[in-house]
């Protein structure tokens, strides 16, 4: 595979986990209000808003994971705390730690 189709199969791969992915989460976990649920799983994208002070604002050899505040580990923590809530901060919660494994393997499991 050239390296320019490994871009975009990692690209293609990083947006359906956090666009698509979330709808199954929503429906299988959270039938009875998925619509709301998925709604606020894309809520939790908001948590990319730490990139804008990051310098530069993209850069695809930088692990998101560890680097910026609402990617830390105490912030990762925090989120896992929030799964022993009930109701919308038990989905924010979820959503945001898919968030977070999204990125860990769009840099951990792809070529840079």
């Amino acid at each position: 595979m050239a390296p320019s189709d490994i871009a975009l199969l990692k690209t293609c791969t990083h947006y359906f986990l956090h666009f698509v992915f979330p709808i199954c989460i929503a429906f299988v976990f959270f039938r009875k209000n998925w619509k709301k649920a998925y709604f606020i799983m894309l809520a939790t994208m908001l948590v990319d808003l730490d990139h804008l002070f990051a310098n530069p604002v993209f850069d695809p050899s930088r692990n998101s994971i560890g680097f910026h505040v609402f990617h830390s580990y105490y912030a990762i923590a925090v989120y896992f705390l929030m799964l022993f809530f009930k109701g919308n901060v038990r989905i924010a919660a979820v959503g945001l730690l898919f968030h977070m494994l999204t990125d860990y393997q769009d840099f951990t499991l792809w070529p840079h």
